[in-house]
């Protein structure tokens, strides 16, 4: 056995020691690497496939610090979606973060039972209250410099939602909305840009929260694509001279809900006429014509739709190119579901900075996988939005005599 560990060592230092081990190990990971990439898309690098589901987009350096020295990987980046290796994931902000908050709950005697089962598998019984706040501290500034950022430039459209989560408040377990708020730049791309916690989406919740995006620069904002949140349209009346886009997709399911589920597939049909109209004056048209023929088995649905045809149809209002993207909160939808998911593995958070914390370590994170992504809309046919606002204008001027 002997004989065979020095002639292990021997050929080691022969190949360089402690470097070759070094060079394997990252040849390795990088290997992996392109192996869980080609299972993800379904296709080999330049393979013709049918079932291949988007196509790899370069790569994005990192530096992996080990035992064996600083590893440099290269992480393959993809044309639609994104890729992080797992075993880099326990080293991501967000996990750093939602340890914090188990650890901060646990320690202050306000966990659930998950929360202390996760504790106890996790090996953190034998920290300190005081090693817990240094952790927060630390994890707290990196946050609160993404989330308080200057905003530079024109944000022509911008995106908002509220999740609710469950947090302990003098003694109480209170539910709170958090509002996430991302934005496309004059130059096409996405950020997230900011985040609020509030009891109540109320008129006054929504407008403070949109001051404060406006006192860190927001500016040039044309369009607000949200959900029907009470308050929130005259809030944004209020902040900024910008046109409102009610979330197409909620309000179809809203709709929905007042038919009866034999009636939901006639119903969906009709709407669905005046979402393949490529015309802001055809689908106003159609709109109508869909409300008229609904009165009088669906006099409930047609209501709605008198109600709110300006909001759901706004995004005829600009440029084609945009419409597909801007006429609902899709763009957050994966966003949610990554924030919910964190948020259910507490469960119940000890007080609402644990809750900026963890969100606003998973948001950070997920900005800077946007940046690394290809624009989120043309920086070409950005100038459109000017011109076709442009255009509605010289329409709307009488002739003249």
């Amino acid at each position: 056995m002997a004989d065979n560990s020095m002639t292990f060592s021997n050929t080691l230092m022969q190949l360089g020691g402690e470097d070759f081990l070094r060079e394997l190990t990252e040849f390795m990971l990088n290997r992996i690497m392109e192996a869980d990439v080609t299972q993800r898309i379904n296709a080999e690098p330049h393979e013709r496939s049918d079932e291949r589901e988007t196509y790899r987009n370069g790569y994005r350096d990192r530096q992996y610090n080990t035992r064996l020295g600083t590893l440099d990987l290269r992480i393959p980046k993809l044309r639609e979606g994104t890729y992080f290796p797992s075993f880099l994931e326990a080293r991501r902000l967000s996990e750093k973060a939602l340890n914090a908050v188990i650890q901060e709950a646990w320690i202050n005697g306000v966990s659930t039972r998950k929360v202390d089962a996760l504790v106890q598998s996790m090996g953190m019984t034998g920290i300190s209250r005081s090693q817990v706040s240094s952790i927060c501290r630390g994890i707290d500034e990196r946050v609160q410099a993404f989330l308080q950022r200057p905003l530079e430039g024109e944000w022509p459209y911008l995106w908002l939602d509220a999740t609710y989560v469950k947090v302990r408040k003098n003694g109480r377990v209170v539910s709170v909305a958090v509002i996430i708020a991302c934005a496309v730049s004059s130059d096409g791309r996405r950020e997230i840009i900011g985040m609020g916690i509030g009891e109540s989406e109320a008129k006054a919740f929504w407008l403070a929260f949109l001051l404060s995006l406006k006192e860190r620069g927001l500016e040039g904002v044309k369009l607000v694509i949200s959900d029907s949140h009470s308050g929130l349209k005259a809030a944004i009346q209020q902040v900024f001279s910008a046109s409102w886009q009610r979330c197409r997709v909620h309000f179809m399911r809203n709709v929905l809900s007042r038919v009866s589920r034999a009636s939901q597939s006639v119903v969906r049909a009709a709407l669905q006429q005046v979402f393949v109209q490529t015309e802001e004056k055809s689908a106003h048209a159609t709109w109508r014509e869909v409300a008229a023929q609904l009165e009088k088995s669906f006099p409930a649905v047609t209501e709605m739709m008198d109600e709110a045809e300006e909001d759901v149809l706004a995004y005829f209002g600009f440029p084609k190119a945009h419409r597909v993207k801007i006429h609902s909160t899709n763009t957050l939808e994966r966003l949610n579901k990554e924030v919910k998911r964190r948020a259910d593995v507490v469960g119940i958070f000890p007080n609402e900075e644990s809750i900026m914390r963890l969100l606003g370590a998973v948001l950070t994170e997920q900005n800077e996988e946007w940046l690394l992504q290809n624009r989120y809309l043309p920086q070409h046919s950005m100038a459109e939005i000017d011109q076709t606002a442009e255009t509605e204008v010289i329409e709307a001027l009488p002739l003249s005599a």
